[in-house]
């Protein structure tokens, strides 16, 4: 089964539900298999974070993000494959910027880059990894350097640098 994308076009899902459970028995093999599984059948979203439960325990947050009509589905894998005896989900909304994809050259060779647009506006410009990761073993230079190269010729400098 195969996750459905959300629609490139700029637009707010009012219809997303955030799943949470807490996890102090269930290796991380099994989480591993257990996030492939809910994204394979729908989820948006699946992350672990590490935390402390009661009696100092260290455990692991599970949570993921799905559409409204996929909480059942996920229910069950949960239920099904780990050893909880609970789930928390709760209504979320999210805005989702349009989404293009063109390439962007570089010395190495072209990249693939995601752009984010907000109101017609580039606003995130984010290369993909596979082919900076592979310009970076070829050309035996650092990653940050390709990064920097595409974000130059795409003419975006990103906010964090």
């Amino acid at each position: 089964m195969k996750s459905e994308l959300p629609p490139n076009h700029e637009h707010v899902d009012q219809d997303m539900v955030k799943m949470e459970v807490n996890y102090d028995d269930v290796s991380g093999e099994w989480l591993g298999y257990v996030m492939d599984l809910l994204l394979e059948n729908g989820a948006n979203d699946v992350f672990y974070t590490p935390i402390y439960m009661k009696k100092n325990r260290p455990g692991t947050m599970l949570q993921l993000l799905c559409a409204k009509e996929k909480i059942d589905r996920m229910k069950e894998i949960i239920f099904r494959e780990t050893t909880t005896l609970g789930i928390r989900y709760y209504p979320l909304t999210v805005h989702r910027l349009e989404r293009t994809f063109t390439q962007v050259p570089t010395e190495w060779g072209a990249v693939t880059v995601k752009l984010g647009i907000h109101n017609g506006e580039t606003v995130q410009c984010a290369p993909e990894f596979e082919d900076c990761k592979r310009i970076a073993k070829e050309n035996r230079i650092p990653i940050k350097s390709v990064y920097e190269q595409v974000w130059k010729s795409a003419g975006f400098l990103p906010t964090n640098s």
